[in-house]
């Protein structure tokens, strides 16, 4: 073969590998934007047995509404969600049990999870080593803020590093300068007590108690000594109903303010609306304009008959929502493909996609033809920071009412600096 003849073959066997390598990418890239052929499935765990029952069980209709609405706009990759839903009991042995179980077995490819923070952190160890993001509606611990999940752990609802100074000023608005706190010794009650004491500017005694004790007077004795005006209950309901009984039947106090995890009308029924009347707290809430707020309430009442009873139930729904479009956006069924498109789904640019069926079903189109959008939830905007916190939210102010009820006094937003 001469020179000429030898160059123009290796020239012609370069264009053609060239050739089958262009066509190989770009097969690859058509294999990778194909949607998966199995249904997206979506795991619950809420605490509907145990201390914090109450909450659980309400918030499991932000939870379903969510996933009726998903499915009524044609589901995730076409075809329609897969729940699994599970109890955690507020037991972390079992918690950890059950997410093995929805992470192993049932293969799922998100969770909405947990109730409490302590229950949260526990599971988190579970799912970030398994590549499942997670968004956690209720769990308010600063520990989370600080948890080793390779950023797989979200949550839609404002971080206790934000709530513990609303209920010092709280506290302080009522006229006190001298209080106790008693608080739950596990990771949500130390966040929330180191929260308020750092922004509380008067008296305190602070007492740490096991939720597992069957009476607290020795604490109260002693958050009272040094001349407490009220009683600050940074506790679940079962041992605020045990506290705050034996402080009034013992003398101690007659004046509490409560954390978001008291916030309940099972303490009204246990304790008397006439004992609880008047009485403050925070906990979370939703911009009063927002006109998320408004379709989402809206559509609940349409599904339920009557607005949710407690908080969190449409944090839960925002959860839910922002894992299904994330999926949908990621057209991947790998969980850290989408993780990553958590914070996009939910910040600008970007059609605006709200809390409602109709809104919902556009966003969820809009992604599938390779579009974005900007997801503003029904209890906020849900743009997260480095660590999966919330940028910005709102916080209630609230007060026990003598028809045995609870109001909202004002609505505090929070910006994150």
């Amino acid at each position: 073969m001469n020179r000429p003849t030898f160059a123009f073959s290796l020239i012609i066997g370069l264009v053609l590998t060239l050739f089958a390598a262009a066509c190989s990418d770009h097969e690859q890239q058509q294999a990778s934007s194909e949607a998966p052929s199995e249904a997206f499935k979506i795991g619950l765990m809420l605490d509907f047995t145990g201390g914090l029952a109450e909450y659980g069980n309400e918030m499991r209709k932000g939870f379903d509404l969510a996933i009726k609405h998903i499915n009524a706009a044609g589901g995730v990759w076409g075809q329609p969600v897969e729940p699994f839903v599970t109890d955690s009991t507020l037991d972390p042995t079992i918690a950890t049990e059950e997410a093995r179980r929805l992470v192993e077995v049932e293969k799922i490819h998100a969770f909405v999870c947990c109730t409490a923070s302590s229950i949260t952190l526990a599971v988190t160890d579970i799912t970030a080593a398994a590549a499942v993001p997670t968004v956690s509606p209720s769990a308010t611990s600063p520990q989370l803020t600080l948890a080793e999940d390779d950023d797989f752990l979200f949550r839609s609802t404002l971080s206790d590093a934000a709530q513990g100074p609303i209920m010092a000023r709280v506290a302080a608005d009522r006229g006190f300068d001298n209080v106790g706190l008693i608080y739950r010794n596990d990771a949500w009650g130390q966040g929330y007590a180191t929260a308020f004491e750092n922004a509380w500017e008067g008296e305190i005694v602070s007492m740490a108690i096991d939720p597992a004790q069957t009476t607290y007077i020795a604490e109260l004795q002693q958050s009272v000594a040094d001349g407490a005006q009220a009683l600050m209950v940074v506790t679940f309901v079962p041992e605020a109903e045990i506290m705050i009984r034996e402080a009034i039947e013992q003398g101690f106090y007659d004046q509490f303010v409560f954390s978001n995890g008291a916030q309940s009308l099972q303490l009204i029924e246990t304790i008397g609306a006439e004992h609880l009347a008047g009485m403050y707290g925070a906990g979370p809430a939703s911009a009063t304009d927002s006109r998320s707020a408004e379709a989402w309430l809206d559509a609940f009442i349409d599904e339920y008959g009557v607005p949710p009873a407690i908080p969190y139930v449409k944090e839960t729904y925002d959860a839910t929502i922002a894992l299904a479009l994330a999926a949908q956006a990621a057209g991947s069924a790998n969980g850290a493909a989408i993780r990553d498109q958590l914070r996009r789904i939910a910040s600008a640019p970007g059609d605006e996609v709200i809390a409602s069926p109709d809104s919902v079903a556009h966003g969820l189109a809009t992604l599938a033809d390779g579009a974005d959008i900007d997801y503003v939830g029904a209890a906020t905007a849900m743009e997260w920071d480095k660590h999966g916190d919330l940028a910005s939210g709102y916080s209630s102010i609230w007060r026990y009412t003598r028809d045995g009820n609870f109001e909202d006094v004002e609505i505090v937003s929070y910006e994150a600096e």
